[in-house]
């Protein structure tokens, strides 16, 4: 079996990684930081990290544009280091890609979302390479499904899609 990975920061890992899990074509979700300044990153130590979830999924089931379209579904990518009451770089939009093609495909994408006019504000979600990603703590993998009445701001907005 093929598989790809896509590194992505789009608030609070839980409940990025909490719907993305649901997802056709996802094998599987790990929570972390990336994109900062700070080695070994932690939850009580990440810097300039954005708390980022590295998916692995299934080409073949779910392409890397599909993936970010449902991305750009479930956090709102037009609040800069915001999402919901989570205010501060840590919880910034990035796409962290590791390959051109993916780079490629988030600018045309962004680019057609901010044509459509179905977001509310600019796209401001930053693409910008792959950098190092440091696993979170074991209590923050799975912080849904062993704590389902947990805090999530995420959810799914059926309107903004381009489809």
């Amino acid at each position: 079996m093929n598989h790809e990975k896509a590194i992505l920061a789009g608030g609070c890992f839980w409940g990025v990684e909490e719907l993305f899990r649901h997802q056709p074509g996802v094998i599987s979700t790990v929570v972390g930081y990336t994109g900062g300044d700070v080695s070994n990153a932690t939850y009580r130590n990440h810097g300039t990290h954005a708390e980022g979830i590295a998916v692995t999924f299934d080409p073949a089931q779910l392409s890397y544009r599909k993936l970010l379209e449902y991305f750009f579904q479930i956090h709102d990518p037009t609040t800069r280091n915001r999402q919901g009451n989570d205010i501060g770089t840590s919880y910034r939009s990035a796409i962290f890609y590791n390959n051109e093609s993916q780079r490629e495909i988030a600018e045309v994408l962004i680019a057609e979302m901010e044509a459509s006019g179905k977001w509310p504000g600019k796209i401001v979600t930053e693409i910008v390479p792959e950098t190092d990603f440091w696993d979170a703590e074991k209590e923050h993998q799975d912080y849904l499904q062993k704590n389902p009445n947990g805090y999530t701001c995420h959810f799914e907005r059926p309107n903004w899609s381009l489809s």
